[in-house]
């Protein structure tokens, strides 16, 4: 079954986004199916993250609808939607620095009505899975880059989320982190819904099946990695040579 004919996680229905004259989203329609990855890409500017905002309830749309499991949530705080199982991690680590890994991913854990065996589990599966064990007692402050971009991507599954929103998980990775990390994703993907707007096509090739591709504010195409990557508008928009 195509991601087309299941039931829709996530659904956006002429989502809509203006600053003033600026229209930053226009009209977009876009589904999302139970445990689907989708990556998007386009140029800056194209409108991903403000989507990506409107989507969180980072910005209040200025038309159309938002609905996860059939559920309108247009325009609720982002606390509210991520009560629903929508978990967030942004470009820039979103942690406790003066706190050690562990405790970063206990009170992500912690979140909810939960016993203390409940937490104690949720954080010995998160961090295995996410391989970061050999941090837990380590500051987060004193971490490098890449590690840290790990550490919430483990506070963001400790939430036990239906879906994860993922902006450019691999900024600033070496390669061998971004192979890492595109490991991880392909891991959590067996359970959990992604959407990952991300720059880097070659980490887009590693767990993407499906891309939708914004530009000008709205979806210019949308299909398989092979196909989107070889058509000749998206790479006039953005691949370019990169694409070869």
């Amino acid at each position: 079954m195509t991601g087309e004919d299941r039931p829709p996680l996530l659904e956006a229905t002429h989502l809509t986004m203006r600053f003033g004259g600026v229209v930053a989203v226009n009209s977009v329609n876009f589904r999302l199916a139970e445990v689907e990855l989708r990556c998007l890409i386009g140029p800056n500017g194209a409108g991903k993250s403000t989507f990506f905002k409107c989507l969180t309830g980072q910005y209040q749309p200025s038309a159309g609808t938002v609905k996860f499991r059939g559920r309108d949530i247009t325009g609720a705080a982002p606390h509210q939607i991520a009560r629903l199982g929508v978990g967030i991690k942004t470009q820039i680590p979103n942690v406790f620095n003066g706190l050690d890994v562990h405790e970063n991913v206990r009170l992500a854990a912690a979140r909810g009505v939960k016993t203390r065996r409940m937490i104690d589990r949720t954080i010995a599966e998160v961090m295995d899975r996410v391989g970061i064990g050999d941090l837990s007692s380590r500051i987060v402050g004193t971490l490098a880059h890449g590690q840290r971009q790990l550490v919430e991507l483990a506070i963001v599954l400790a939430g036990e989320p239906a879906i994860m929103l993922l902006d450019e998980p691999s900024a600033g990775m070496t390669n061998e982190e971004t192979a890492r990390a595109a490991a991880i994703l392909r891991e959590i993907n067996r359970t959990t819904a992604l959407i990952v707007v991300e720059h880097d096509m070659q980490f887009v090739k590693m767990i993407a099946h499906t891309i939708t591709v914004f530009h000008q504010g709205a979806i210019l195409m949308e299909g398989p990695v092979a196909a989107v990557m070889a058509d000749p508008t998206v790479r006039d928009v953005y691949l370019g040579r990169r694409a070869a």
